[in-house]
């Protein structure tokens, strides 16, 4: 049973890990910065006390959550070249990150559901969208995320691990720490892929919907210019739904079904998956 996994950085680049820990700093900073001011601006301005904004505080707290989760890992290889992580220090890391992002996809589901309420429906959007009923919504989306992830440490720690005990990114992930046991982990393989389809997979399939609905009410609208108005207001939810499921279905086909595929792909997607949404989402919406 090993004692500590081995994270890995950016294979045969060790010599300049020390420039590359510049980027990985920059994208922090600018993330954490990002979302920081999103949510001050939000919180000291009344005028923007209204359902659109609550969620994007709540994306912008899921993602300051997100890039905190991944700090001590990330930047530990890079600048400090430590490597080692012990188990229950893996098992911690891996849930955070996975019941956040699951969070992130919510808050995603909330955003569709709020445009789709102002487009098709914007006479009962205040009757609708009530501030109990937006709290009600982030506390089901919360505690769903938190309880999907909470068995996964507990099942991957009843596990032997004896395979080489290193980890493929600069962080733990489940399905990775998951491969290196020499127990059975059908268990696992199963439950992993019901949490997945469950949540990012259910997210993912009613955003999809709602923009169905929303076109369709668009195309309905005489007025050109009212068109592109309504169509306007969903460009930044578009481009964060993008941004966050591009990356996580690539990183989740390439696990599943891409063995020969190349580890710099799988360790690039695994960096956008994490890094770019917290840091690109604050410019998108501002």
């Amino acid at each position: 049973h090993w004692p500590v996994f081995l994270l890995t950085g950016i294979p045969g680049q060790e010599d300049v890990y020390l420039w590359i820990s510049i980027p990985f700093c920059l994208t922090y900073v600018i993330s954490i910065v990002g979302n920081s001011v999103i949510l001050f601006i939000i919180k000291t301005d009344p005028s923007l006390h209204e359902p659109m904004y609550i969620f994007l505080s709540m994306l912008a707290i899921t993602d300051l959550s997100l890039s905190i989760a991944t700090i001590p890992t990330i930047l530990g290889i890079y600048l400090f070249n430590s490597r080692e992580i012990s188990l229950n220090a893996c098992f911690t890391q891996l849930f955070f990150i996975h019941s956040l992002s699951f969070i992130e996809s919510s808050v995603l589901l909330l955003m569709a559901f709020d445009r789709f309420v102002a487009i098709c429906n914007p006479l009962r959007y205040a009757s609708i969208l009530t501030l109990p009923r937006i709290a009600k919504m982030g506390l089901v989306f919360v505690l769903r995320g938190l309880a999907v992830v909470f068995p996964s440490p507990f099942l991957l720690k009843r596990f032997h691990y004896c395979r080489a005990n290193v980890l493929f990114h600069s962080y733990c992930l489940h399905q990775e720490v998951m491969n290196m046991a020499c127990s059975d982990i059908t268990v696992n393989s199963i439950y992993g892929l019901f949490i997945i389809v469950s949540t990012v997979g259910l997210d993912s399939l009613l955003i999809l919907l709602s923009y169905v609905m929303i076109l369709k009410t668009v195309l309905s609208i005489a007025s050109h210019a009212k068109r592109a108005r309504a169509l306007n207001t969903c460009v930044s939810h578009l481009c964060a739904v993008l941004l966050f499921y591009t990356p996580m279905i690539g990183l989740s086909v390439i696990y599943r079904f891409g063995k020969g595929s190349s580890p710099l792909l799988q360790i690039l997607l695994g960096y956008i998956y994490l890094l770019v949404p917290p840091l690109m989402n604050p410019m998108v919406f501002s």
